[in-house]
């Protein structure tokens, strides 16, 4: 069986890892260079893809998958 993560375009793996590191939609925009909008379109077929259902289950796909580290995923220290 394939896994997901294959499934999703270049595009959409930079997305999945900024939204992981704690981005909002306008940041991602931003920092790609795109349209809010499109973000917005880019992450609901993230989450179609993945069968998640919240942010929370983006970020601990994100780490349990290795796109981002535990450290990374703006949880406070301590």
């Amino acid at each position: 069986m394939q896994d997901a993560y294959e499934l999703l375009t270049t595009r959409e793996r930079e997305i999945l890892q900024l939204l992981a590191e704690g981005a909002s939609n306008k940041d991602v925009a931003n920092i790609l260079n795109l349209s809010p909008t499109t973000v917005i379109c880019h992450r609901q077929h993230i989450f179609q893809k993945l069968n998640l259902h919240s942010l929370a289950d983006l970020i601990l796909y994100a780490v349990r998958k290795g796109v981002i580290s535990s450290q990374r995923s703006g949880a406070a220290p301590g």
